[in-house]
């Protein structure tokens, strides 16, 4: 329990101090994390708070402002491990701002994520990982505001064919 408290604490202030290439991994190692050489671990960066050993971060990579790094996913009040699994990101890796990275997860060297990427799966070597170009999906007709529910709002979208 209070080494359990411990790690919450010191993730907590990896998460708002400076210092990107030595102080926030710093902390993260003695929290148990695995992180090689010349990392930057951008402020807001949450990394798993109970299962951080589960973590490997090689060296030369990047980890963007306000990426999320999950190692398992609990549910209901038992806390029963739906999902669990290591994150392994190999060397010259660069990951985009406001990413999340799942459990079982292993992004392959020399890889960039895109910003704002969900990575729920294996990354090969050597990619330019994320979705496409966002774009127009639909038309709004009734707005989405207090003023109407969530049903009307969907049932005012108009699908936008390509």
């Amino acid at each position: 329990m209070v080494i359990d408290l411990f790690q919450r604490f010191l993730n907590r202030i990896a998460y708002f101090i400076p210092g990107g290439y030595r102080i926030r991994p710093l902390i993260h190692r003695l929290r148990g994390v695995h992180i090689g050489k010349n990392v930057w671990i951008s402020r807001y960066v949450y990394i798993d708070e109970l299962h951080p050993e589960a973590v490997i971060i090689e060296d030369n990579s990047s980890i963007g402002l306000r990426t999320s790094i999950f190692t398992h996913l609990y549910w209901g009040p038992k806390k029963t491990a739906e999902h669990a699994g290591k994150v392994h990101i190999d060397e010259n890796v660069f990951i985009g701002p406001h990413c999340v990275i799942l459990p079982n997860v292993h992004i392959g060297k020399n890889t960039v994520v895109q910003a704002g990427t969900v990575v729920s799966r294996d990354v090969p070597p050597e990619t330019l990982w994320g979705l496409p170009k966002s774009g127009p999906i639909a038309r709004v007709t009734i707005p989405l505001t207090h003023h109407h529910s969530y049903e009307e709002f969907i049932k005012g979208l108009r699908p936008i064919r390509k």
